[in-house]
């Protein structure tokens, strides 16, 4: 049997705000355990919640960045269960009328093609704190500094049908709000977490299977990993006459298998109300457009101008496009190369990418400046140097010797363009090979190869290899 993998996802965006969703305590990252969270994040008795104001505003920017729905009235529920890292015993979360409503995203597929992603829903709720498994023998450590900390659940349509297109949607969300500046997409650091929703069908069918849900998935790979390898579980079963069980599991990098951690919670088993003591929040036209008019050009919005005013290919504007620090790395060097976007694109997305990863950082750390590598380009452009040796100028670069002029300066990288010089050395180098220029008269083209290499040889690659090719051929026809 043909079967079909129903996939949806519910991601979780750490919101970039100071303080936590109901209190003044501190968001930061990486301080101390239990020590930014305080009476209201705990739920202590007589303490009273109050709406961070700037998580609001956020959430109505993601609304207007996706054209969803936008509830000019959400109100506030607590979501009740019993885990250790939830003090308080409920999540206050929305539940029937989120802030954010029906919307859509439109994701790019490897083959270029691509298709529409219905989000569901995205609503504002606090996170919980984090139990530690891991640094206690006998015992499990909590941590509360997360609790309290404003979330956007965003919640998708089951509208993908492979792990390719969930992990495509999920990159498309995590650029999505760093353009828009509402979170910082540090998957590490748990800002930004997925939760897939995986069921399989036959071919064919509209009726929706029994679905499992894959929890705090941190990274692409991994959630590509874990929803394959689910796929295959659930067919498996359904294979050998079993039924699926509807249930939450996790998934284990290291053994590359998911496992069930417990079963699967309906709506009502949350026993959801709205909180009493919050008002519900009412949000006017004027604030909304306000929003609006806030909106930076958008990754989409930003792919279409590198194809049509640039000149880019769709395969590079998407890749440039993706993420907000490439697109400013890439933008900050067209400023000062502008009839060079082509080739910023090609270098950018090639060498410039490559140190980055070799070296485990991102363009925001790129120890070559936008400005510098402009500078490189133009010398190429321009017939200072040949492509070949600025790769040894970009490696200096790299490691802190100046810029592109100064480093060409002091190595003595200046492509020779003296025609007169060059056509010295090749009749040096002509006279010293007979055997080959009369192949290369036989008809074996091939053997000009063998003469640049050995023009360049004797410059050390600083000939310029366009003149090199030509005179070349010149002197071996005549």
């Amino acid at each position: 049997m043909d079967w079909e993998a129903v996939i949806g996802l519910e991601i979780h965006a750490q919101l970039a705000t100071r303080s936590k969703l109901f209190s003044g305590a501190s968001t930061a990252y990486g301080a101390p355990p239990n020590t930014q969270a305080c009476a209201v994040d705990l739920g202590l008795p007589g303490v009273l919640p109050v709406l961070n104001r700037g998580a609001v505003l956020m959430a109505i920017k993601f609304a207007a960045a996706i054209d969803a729905e936008l509830g000019r009235r959400s109100v506030f529920a607590r979501k009740n269960y019993f885990y250790p890292d939830l003090p308080k015993g409920y999540q206050i979360s929305q539940f029937e009328l989120p802030i954010v409503g029906r919307g859509q995203v439109v994701i790019t597929l490897e083959d270029g093609s691509s298709r529409i992603v219905g989000v569901t829903r995205a609503h504002l709720e606090e996170d919980a704190g984090k139990s530690l498994h891991d640094q206690f023998p006998d015992s499990t450590g909590i941590d509360l500094n997360r609790a309290g900390t404003p979330l956007l659940e965003i919640v998708s349509e089951p509208d993908m049908r492979s792990a390719r297109e969930a992990v495509a949607y999920a990159r498309k969300i995590h650029s999505l709000v760093q353009y828009l500046g509402i979170c910082d997409g540090n998957m590490q650091e748990g800002s930004f977490r997925c939760d897939a929703n995986v069921s399989v069908r036959p071919q064919g069918e509209s009726e929706l299977g029994t679905r499992t849900e894959l929890k705090n998935i941190n990274s692409f790979r991994f959630l590509e990993r874990a929803i394959n390898h689910e796929v295959e579980r659930q067919i498996e079963i359904l294979e050998d006459g079993g039924r699926i069980v509807q249930e939450t599991r996790l998934y284990d990098a290291d053994r590359d298998e998911t496992r069930s951690m417990r079963s699967k919670e309906e709506a009502n088993d949350y026993r959801y109300f709205p909180d009493p003591d919050l008002l519900p929040v009412r949000i006017d036209d004027e604030r909304i457009e306000r929003m609006r008019a806030t909106l930076p050009e958008l990754p989409e919005q930003k792919r279409r101008r590198y194809i049509e005013e640039l000149g880019l290919s769709d395969y590079n504007a998407e890749l440039l496009s993706a993420s907000r620090d490439i697109a400013d790395y890439f933008e900050a060097a067209l400023a000062e190369a502008e009839d060079l976007s082509v080739q910023l694109a090609n270098w950018i997305l090639g060498d410039v990418t490559g140190a980055l990863n070799k070296s485990d950082l991102g363009f925001a750390d790129c120890p070559v400046r936008p400005t510098q590598l402009a500078g490189l380009l133009q010398r190429i452009a321009d017939e200072t140097i040949s492509g070949k040796i600025a790769k040894t100028v970009f490696e200096a670069m790299w490691n802190g010797e100046g810029d592109a002029d100064a480093i060409i300066e002091a190595r003595g990288l200046k492509q020779i363009t003296d025609s007169g010089a060059i056509e010295a050395l090749i009749d040096e180098v002509i006279a010293a090979n007979p055997a080959q220029v009369e192949q290369f008269r036989a008809g074996k083209e091939k053997v000009l190869g063998f003469f640049v290499g050995q023009v360049m040889k004797q410059t050390q690659g600083k000939a310029n290899p366009g003149q090199v090719n030509q005179l070349l051929r010149e002197k071996l026809k005549g």
